[in-house]
C-alpha cells in the first residue's frame, strides 16, 4: 500500500487544480491553498482536507458541480490518486440526488475507484442505491462492474461500514449472482472477496450462495469459490470444506510438525516439516494448512492460520512438506520472545502441535 505522501501531496493537489481549471471551475483558491497543508497528516486527513476544499470551490448546486467534473473527465490527466477526494466530494454534494450522483461515480471509477464514496448512499438510500448498482452489473466497463461488487462489501477495507448490509447482506447477493461468472478476473476477485466478507458474520449464507454457484459453474467458478470461502476453510467449517472437495472426516495420518529450528530469533525464519499419509483404501484429497500459536503480551496464545498446499494422494501414499515461516518484523504483528507453537491442520481438522522458542532480535555484525 503506498504511503500518504505517495498518494496525496502538494503536487497531486496542484495537478487536480489544473485539471479543474481547464474544465472552467474558476479560481479554486481553497484547493490550491490546501496542498501546502498536507505534510504530516494521515491519509484520511488529506482526503478530507482536499474534499472540503473542493466543496468550497465548486458550485453548491449538483447540476453545475456535475457539469464541471464531467468536463474534467475529457482530460486524460484527470486520473490517479487525485480522483479519491473528488469521489468523496461527490458523496457529499450528491447525497440528496442519489441516481445522478451514483452515475457520476460510475463514470469516475475507471480513473481510480469510487467504492468508498458509494457507502453513504447505501446508508441513507439503500433501495434506490442498490437499484442503480444492479444496473452496473451489465456495464461494458469492468471497472464499473467491479464497483458494483466492491462498493457493497460488508467489510470493505479502508471504508466505513454499512450496518444494514453487515446485519443482512442478502440484498446485495443478486449483484454477486450476476457477476460470479464475469469474464474479468478483476471483477471475479472482488466477488470472491465479497463472499468472504459475508462468511465472517453469516457463514451458512456464504456456503449456501457458493453451493448454488457450484451448481451452475463455468471454468473460473472454482477459483471464485476458493477465494470466497477461504476464511471458513481456515476455520474448519465443514460445509465450506466439503463444497471444495475436502471432507473433514477423510482418513489421514499426520507425522509432525517436526521443527528444524527449535530456537528462532526475531528477524529469522522458523523451519518445519510434516508428512501426510493416506491410510485409507482409496484416493483422497487433502488441504493442508498450518497454524502458528503466537505468544501474546499477557502470556496467552493467539492462533493464525496460514496456507500450505493441497494434493490428492493414492491409498498408502505419503507427502512430505517443508515450510519456512518468517519472523521478520511487520507492521501488522508484534512478536514477543518466548514459547510459541506450530500446528498442522488437514481438511480443517487441527493436529498436535510442536513448540519452539522465539528469542529477541539478533544484531548483524558490521559488514555482514
Amino acid at each position: 500500500m503506498p504511503t500518504a505522501d505517495e498518494m496525496l501531496h502538494a503536487a497531486t493537489v496542484e495537478a487536480l487544480a489544473e485539471c479543474l481549471a481547464r474544465a472552467h471551475a474558476g479560481r479554486l483558491r481553497r484547493l490550491r491553498g490546501c496542498g501546502a497543508e498536507l505534510s504530516g497528516r494521515r491519509h484520511s486527513e488529506r482526503v478530507t482536507a482536499i474534499r472540503d476544499a473542493l466543496l468550497d470551490d465548486l458550485p453548491a448546486a449538483f447540476d453545475a458541480f456535475d457539469t464541471i467534473l464531467r468536463a474534467a473527465l475529457d482530460d486524460e490527466e484527470f486520473t490517479g490518486w487525485m480522483i479519491l477526494p473528488v469521489t468523496e466530494a461527490v458523496a457529499v454534494r450528491g447525497i440528496e440526488v442519489v441516481e445522478p450522483a451514483l452515475e457520476l461515480l460510475a463514470d469516475l471509477t475507471p480513473r481510480l475507484t469510487a467504492e468508498t464514496a458509494v457507502r453513504p448512499f447505501l446508508r441513507t438510500a439503500q433501495r434506490r442505491t442498490l437499484a442503480v448498482i444492479e444496473s452496473w452489473t451489465h456495464h461494458p466497463d469492468a471497472h464499473v462492474r467491479r464497483l458494483a461488487s466492491e462498493s457493497t462489501r460488508p467489510r470493505l477495507p479502508w471504508a466505513t461500514r454499512v450496518p444494514c448490509l453487515t446485519a443482512d447482506p442478502t440484498p446485495a447477493v443478486p449483484i454477486l449472482d450476476a457477476l460470479y461468472r464475469d469474464n474479468s478476473d478483476y471483477v471475479r476477485r472482488s466477488v470472491g472477496n465479497h463472499l468472504n466478507d459475508i462468511s465472517h458474520d453469516h457463514p451458512d449464507l456464504a456456503v449456501a450462495v457458493a453451493a448454488r454457484w457450484a451448481l451452475a459453474p463455468d471454468p473460473t467458478t472454482g477459483a471464485v469459490l476458493r477465494r470466497g470461502l477461504r476464511t471458513l476453510v481456515k476455520k474448519g467449517h465443514s460445509g465450506a470444506l466439503e463444497l471444495l472437495g475436502y471432507a473433514p472426516d477423510t482418513p489421514v495420518h499426520v507425522m509432525g510438525p517436526v521443527v528444524r529450528t527449535s530456537a528462532v530469533a526475531i528477524g529469522e525464519h522458523l523451519e518445519f516439516e510434516c508428512t501426510i499419509t493416506n491410510p485409507g483404501p482409496g484416493q483422497a484429497t487433502y488441504l493442508v494448512d498450518y497454524c502458528v500459536l503466537f505468544l501474546r503480551a499477557d502470556g496467552s496464545h493467539g492462533t493464525k492460520v496460514f496456507k500450505l498446499s493441497s494434493r490428492t494422494l493414492e491409498a498408502g501414499a505419503e507427502w512430505t512438506i517443508v515450510r519456512r515461516h518468517s519472523f521478520v518484523p511487520i507492521s501488522t504483528r508484534r512478536y514477543y520472545p518466548g514459547t510459541h507453537h506450530v500446528q498442522i491442520q488437514v481438511n480443517g481438522v487441527p493436529h498436535p502441535t510442536a513448540q519452539f522458542e522465539l528469542t529477541a532480535q539478533t544484531r548483524r555484525a558490521p559488514g555482514r
